[in-house]
């Protein structure tokens, strides 16, 4: 365990009679061949203690090392013998020890078998100090051929001994098989955790680097229920839950245990998403924007990530609860966000008429315009600064809203203005009231007109905004019904060899019952392929 980390030092070797490891440890650190993984290590309390007082800790803590384990290595000294057997049995205790599913309600025995199949860990059996020929019948085998020999079933075996084969064969299908020299001399062994590689026995550094190897390359990463591959966070969730139900005196259920972490993590998954997508929102657009097409295009793009970050992380969402639930915050956040702009766009807009208009606004105070042939001095002077203003650059979407509503706070001094200029006729002065008033009402229309437009396109992209959830979804549900897929596979080749052997043993009635449940298999693999990606 240690080499696997990479170090001389970490985990007790315990090099006295007196056990050093309780419980469980962990060790933590980045994979040295996958980049962007850890490698998690478990180094368990040595099992069948006999200074041990309670012998069912042992049990919960082989099905603690299961349930967290994406491969399992168990250790054991000398040879694979009938003792070596008789002291695993706390493999045929793990119906006891792990429910698959809540409830037993038309679930059989062979169900939880198929269960077991697919979310235990691979197997790996490491024998120590073993210093026997790998030779069958005068020829030369593999550690593997040596383990599935010693897992072979034959008739009229003490029952005991056989269901510990039986399990093993049955739970974990994927095996694999070390044999170890001793690492050193005897009178060094004391001393093996300051032992520098070069003074341990080359047999034994050739092994160790082997099994490295392997581990490495063929380890992979924790997937729990669903084909969801786990995180540290995760993880750690995960180990809690199943502790808890432990010390609580229940069994540790795996679908309680996923339905308890997918709420977790498909909450993280939601704030993780929102997090993201202001983010992107702040990279994206500087507000105010000049068109509402700017605006949308920085919302699609940042709600796009947000809801891959979702996806990257959730799971088990039944019914698409917390993806509906993200839809209607990101609605919201684009509320927010258009609102945001309108009033960055009206502030910047009223400060720059406030600054424009304060020289005009301080000869209406003066009475500069209260002569004869004022009103049109102050037409030209008024027309001038709205060109003045509506050259400047980025005001925003509210630029129009912003002039019209100040002119029309103008309104009041404009007729006093008109009223007593003494050079236009009563007649002329009703026209003028009239052009004022046309013009009022068409800059107004218009106004409703680009309301309209904008409302238009908030409900484009609100269509926009649910195909892209439902494109992803479906990338998401047709992920996860390949990765099912690629689980039946697995459990029909694991089955297709279990029931090899069942033949070659003898035991014809089980091979039989096995081909039944391979036929249910691809029945089952038949539907999956065949089942259209449905959105609820």
């Amino acid at each position: 365990m240690n080499k696997l980390a990479g170090k001389d030092k970490g985990f007790s070797l315990g090099a006295t009679i007196q056990a050093h490891t309780m419980g469980i440890w962990m060790w933590c650190l980045p994979h040295p061949k996958k980049p962007g993984h850890t490698l998690v290590l478990l180094d368990t309390e040595g099992l069948g203690d006999v200074e041990k007082s309670n012998t069912q800790n042992d049990s919960w803590i082989f099905a603690l090392s299961v349930l967290l384990s994406s491969i399992l290595v168990y250790n054991s000294m000398g040879t694979i013998d009938q003792c070596a057997l008789e002291k695993l049995q706390y493999v045929t205790e793990l119906t006891k020890c792990i429910k698959v599913k809540s409830t037993s309600s038309g679930h059989s025995k062979k169900d939880a078998t198929d269960d077991f199949l697919r979310f235990f860990p691979a197997f790996v059996w490491a024998v120590r100090d073993f210093c026997l020929e790998l030779e069958l019948d005068g020829y030369p085998i593999t550690p593997d051929e040596y383990l599935e020999n010693a897992l072979r079933r034959r008739k009229g075996s003490p029952e005991k001994l056989d269901l510990a084969k039986k399990c093993i064969r049955q739970y974990f299908p994927s095996r694999k098989c070390f044999v170890f020299d001793r690492p050193t001399v005897r009178e060094d062994l004391k001393h093996l955790e300051k032992l520098p590689e070069s003074r341990l026995l080359p047999g034994f550094v050739k092994d160790m680097h082997t099994f490295l190897q392997h581990i490495y390359e063929n380890a992979d990463a924790k997937v729990i229920q669903g084909g969801h591959v786990a995180t540290g966070t995760l993880l750690g969730n995960l180990a809690v839950t199943y502790v808890d139900a432990i010390r609580s005196g229940t069994v540790p259920c795996i679908e309680n245990a996923v339905l308890a972490l997918a709420q977790i993590e498909n909450s993280a998954a939601v704030q993780e998403a929102i997090k993201r997508y202001e983010e992107m929102k702040e990279q994206l657009v500087k507000l105010p924007t000049e068109t509402m097409e700017e605006l949308l295009k920085a919302h699609s793009q940042s709600e796009k990530e947000a809801i891959k970050v979702f996806m990257a992380r959730s799971f088990n969402d039944e019914g698409q609860e917390y993806q509906k639930q993200l839809g209607l915050m990101l609605e919201s956040k684009l509320q927010e966000l258009c609102s945001s702009n309108g009033r960055a766009s009206l502030d910047c807009c009223q400060a720059l008429l406030k600054q424009l208009f304060r020289d005009l606004e301080q000869k209406i105070a003066d009475g500069i315009y209260t002569l004869p042939g004022g009103y049109q001095q102050f037409l030209n002077d008024q027309k001038e600064q709205i060109e003045m203003y509506q050259e400047v650059p980025g005001k925003g979407l509210m630029a129009s809203r912003a002039l019209q509503d100040y002119l029309k706070s103008q309104e009041g001094a404009a007729q006093s203005i008109l009223k007593a200029d003494r050079n236009l006729t009563e007649k002329e002065k009703e026209a003028e009231v009239e052009r004022v008033r046309a013009q009022a009402a068409e800059q107004e229309a218009e106004l409703h007109k680009k309301l309209k437009e904008e409302t238009l396109k908030m409900a484009e992209e609100k269509e926009k905004s649910y195909e892209e959830h439902k494109r992803q979804l479906i990338a998401k549900m047709e992920e996860d019904r390949k990765n099912q897929q690629q689980e039946y596979e697995r459990m029909l080749n694991a089955k297709l060899q279990e029931e090899r052997r069942l033949l070659q043993e003898g035991f014809n009635t089980e091979a039989t019952r096995m081909q039944r449940e391979m036929e249910q298999l691809r029945a089952q693999l038949r539907e999956t392929r065949s089942k259209p990606c449905v959105l609820l």
